[in-house]
């Protein structure tokens, strides 16, 4: 029978919690490691909703790329933490290790987008630089954006440039505008950009596209399920259906 430390060791593989940064709390954070599990459900984040649909679905175990818990725990009357404890549900949490992983979030973002390479963004193993097949315009290329990362609306500045070389970085990446430029980036893709940051691109004239934090990094969940499905064929992995971009455009 599976256990909960079998996939933690799995994913642990797939994504080594070394790669973690500093500020982060990746890793098995909630649960028993000897329970068996025979469903698991995957998730960017660990909302009431999940949790009710683990429970709905009889998971026993939820993988979710953002941690479950930040900071240190003083007591434990978080309604989510109490839910998943009393119906025996395991929690695990690859984030900052599954972004820089090979095969992880900013390589299967910088793939979907269509691009190919594995040239490394910032100093800290994150974001992916790569080329497209052919040189794109913009309105193209933001289109394909927003089809393919399933997102309801781009923010992004225009520098006027045709897209050949871009730079991506799941979730916030807006501190690497600069570093993107450095590279010789036409484009750069990211999440959760500050307006300083597009003020930064238009001096530096490169391309600036916010696809949002859901939508730039959860396309790695299903790809993260299958990698699972095929080593532990016996288990039911599925991913979330309640848990989606947050955001809305008037």
């Amino acid at each position: 029978m599976i256990k909960v430390r079998d996939i933690f060791d799995k994913l642990r593989e797939i994504a080594p919690l070394e790669y973690q940064m500093g500020f982060d709390n990746s890793g098995f954070l909630l649960g028993r490691a000897d329970s068996e599990v025979e469903r698991v459900l995957l998730s960017l984040d660990v909302t009431e909703k999940v949790v009710d649909e683990a429970i709905e679905l009889g998971a026993q175990l939820i993988v979710s790329h953002h941690p479950l818990i930040f900071s240190p725990l003083k007591s434990i009357r978080d309604e989510k933490l109490l839910k998943l404890a009393e119906n025996g549900i395991s929690v695990i949490s690859m984030h900052t290790n599954l972004d820089k992983a090979k095969g992880g979030v900013n390589d299967v973002l910088l793939r979907l987008l269509g691009a190919t390479g594995d040239e490394v963004l910032d100093d800290e193993g994150c974001g992916r630089v790569g080329y497209l097949p052919e040189s794109l315009e913009l309105r193209s290329f933001l289109e394909i954006c927003k089809m393919r990362l399933n997102s309801k609306g781009l923010r992004y500045y225009d520098a006027a440039k045709p897209v050949y070389k871009i730079a991506v970085m799941g979730g916030a990446g807006g501190d690497c505008v600069q570093r993107a430029h450095e590279l010789g980036c036409d484009t750069y893709v990211t999440s959760d950009i500050k307006y300083n940051r597009f003020l930064e691109a238009e001096e530096l004239g490169i391309n600036l596209i916010d696809a949002d934090h859901f939508c730039t990094e959860n396309p790695v969940m299903p790809v993260l399920c299958d990698l699972l499905s095929r080593s532990f064929p016996q288990i039911d992995f599925l991913v979330s259906q309640t848990h989606g971009q947050v955001v809305s455009f008037f």
